[in-house]
Parts: C-alpha cells; structure tokens; sequence
C-alpha cells in the first residue's frame, strides 16, 4: 500500500491546507465544507471482541477489565457486536447485555456504536431499538446478504430507509463484503446518504477508489465514511475518510490512535512510515488467522482474549508461531 513519492507529495500539499481541530470539535473530511456534522464520527474506534469464558459463556469480568485498559487510550468510542465481536454467535438477549456492560463502563464523551443488523427489516428494526435501549449511541447496521441475489439498490434502499425511519438513534451503514460476499452499491450509498438520520457508513472493502467516491458523491450531506480496517487506514484519510473502525485497535489502539492524530495534523512521511508497519499485523489478524488471531494477538498487549465461539476454532501452535513473528518483524514485540 505504499504510497508513491509524487502521490505523497500531492496529498501533502492538497491536505495540510485544510483546518484540523482538536478531537471531538474537527470537521470530518467527508463533511460538506463550511459544516459541522450532527455527530462527529472523526477518529479510531475498535470493534471489540467479545470474550468469553473456557465454557464459552460471556465473560463480564474480563470484559469490563479490557475496558478500563481501554479507557487510557483516545479511542473516539468503541464499536460492540460487529464482525470482530462474534456477533452472529450471541443470542439477542446477550447482544443487550454486552451492550449494556459496555455503556455502564464506557466516559459520556465516548460514542458506543452497536450492532443491530438482521437479515430482516422487522428483526432489524426491533434489535435497533433494544440497543438504543441498552445505551447505543449509534446502530451499526450491517447489509442484509443471506437472499443476496435479492437484494439490489432498490430492496437496501427500503431496508434501510425502514430502519432509520423507525430508529431513536442515528445509523451507520456497514458493507463488509469479505463476510457478506455484498458490497452496498453505490446508488444505494448516495441515496441513503440523504436520509437524516443515516449518517455514515463504514466501509470495509479496502477499494480507495470506491471510498473516495462515496466521499465525492456525500459532499453535500451530512454524512462521513469511516474506514473498516487499519491497513487503509491512511488511504482512507487521504481521499476524505473521516475515521476508522479497526480490528487491530483491539491490540494496538495507541498507535493507530497515533496513526489518526499524524493524518490530522498532515505529518504524512511519519504517517506513511507508521502505516507500513500497521499492514502485516492487520493482516494477520483480519484475512489471515480472523479472530483467534486477533486474541491471540490481544494477550501478547496484555488484554483477556480468550476462546472463541464455536465453529471458530484456535490458532495451531505453528499458526500461533507465524502470527507472532508478523508482529516481531514490524517491531510490535
């Protein structure tokens, strides 16, 4: 992902013009210039694995203990039952529950987005509004995919405008093709985007020609695209992404806080530098090895990771062996 010397020189001239402020009062780059967004989604957020115990129940200790190390990093707020929480292995009365636990331990001045998608518009609807209950801030609404041949610009559209019609608090988008095998088209982006109470979307495609466009195309609303991984994470940045939900913040959340704060401030050779060294670790624990990767990785930084659900099964010994020499060579451990 390395960014070319002229493509860097460029980027630096066009960006360090623009005004950066101090975090949870800056314009996101997605948001239509002279603008404030209604709520600013500008920074990293980790989607939080979900632990469990050696029984595979959830882990409330050990969960309200990686929030209270989490609370020293500037996370802008944290992302509960997304991909990386094992969200479809919870039952619905656990989502609440986890929901709940975090915003009871999570400062006001944090944003809590939840995860609330179901293949149904009904399910979703109802799930929204118990998250809103359980503290949401916002619903993190990923696309519907089991009819997926069904599901065209014009049946998202109505999904989700049905969702941010019925729910008390704003919605996030979320296209995670790599688990949905659905990008959210365009024209649906574009339209939903206009929806007052649809504010963003996080994308975890990795396509930067495609976010730049959604950036381009959602100037004029009040909208902002968050990126869905910290490997692109400075890409994103530079073609007007407003933020990031990252796998890897859940083991090394101050660097790519670091990482958020460079972008800002336009220190893009620092930025580059510290985003190459990002890539193989975030690999590693997205495509690679998936979640048993990701907490495993979390012990190593002194966070409970713990099992995973079935199906999903651990690292093998040489599997754990490999992930930890990715980390070595990038100098994380």
């Amino acid at each position: 992902m390395a960014l070319s010397t002229h493509l860097a020189s460029s980027l630096r001239c066009a960006l360090e013009t623009l005004h950066w402020a101090a975090p949870r009062q800056r314009r996101g780059l997605s948001t239509p210039q002279g603008s404030e967004p209604s709520l600013d989604l500008g920074g990293i957020f980790p989607p939080l694995a979900t632990p469990f115990s050696p029984t595979q129940e959830v882990d409330y200790a050990q969960l309200e203990g990686n929030l209270r190390r989490y609370a020293s990093i500037p996370f802008r707020g944290l992302v509960v039952l997304g991909s990386n929480g094992e969200y479809p292995y919870l039952a619905p009365r656990e989502k609440v529950e986890v929901v709940s636990c975090v915003r009871q331990a999570l400062p006001r001045d944090r944003l809590l987005l939840a995860g609330s998608g179901c293949e149904s518009t009904q399910a979703t609807i109802k799930l929204t509004v118990s998250m809103a209950e359980a503290g949401a801030d916002v619903a993190l609404v990923v696309t519907p995919c089991y009819y997926r041949g069904a599901m065209t610009s014009a049946a998202l559209i109505h999904h989700y405008t049905e969702v941010g019609d019925a729910s008390p608090i704003p919605v996030v988008l979320y296209s995670v093709p790599a688990n949905t095998g659905l990008d959210l088209p365009m024209e649906a982006i574009t339209t939903l985007a206009q929806h007052p109470n649809i504010i963003g979307i996080k994308d975890s495609g990795g396509d930067i020609t495609r976010m730049g466009l959604m950036v381009h195309k959602t100037r004029q609303e009040d909208f902002q695209v968050l990126a869905g991984s910290a490997g692109f994470l400075l890409a994103s940045y530079a073609v007007g992404a407003s933020g990031g939900v990252c796998a890897l913040a859940n083991a090394l959340g101050d660097p790519l806080c670091q990482l958020d704060r460079l972008c800002r401030e336009g220190q893009w050779q620092e930025a580059r530098e510290l985003q190459h060294r990002l890539i193989e670790p975030n690999t590693a624990v997205t495509r690679q090895f998936g979640i048993p990767g990701l907490k495993k990785a979390m012990e190593w930084f002194g966070y409970y990771g713990g099992p995973c659900r079935a199906p999903l099964a651990p690292l093998s010994p040489a599997q754990v062996e490999e992930l930890r020499s990715t980390f070595s060579a990038n100098g994380w451990l």
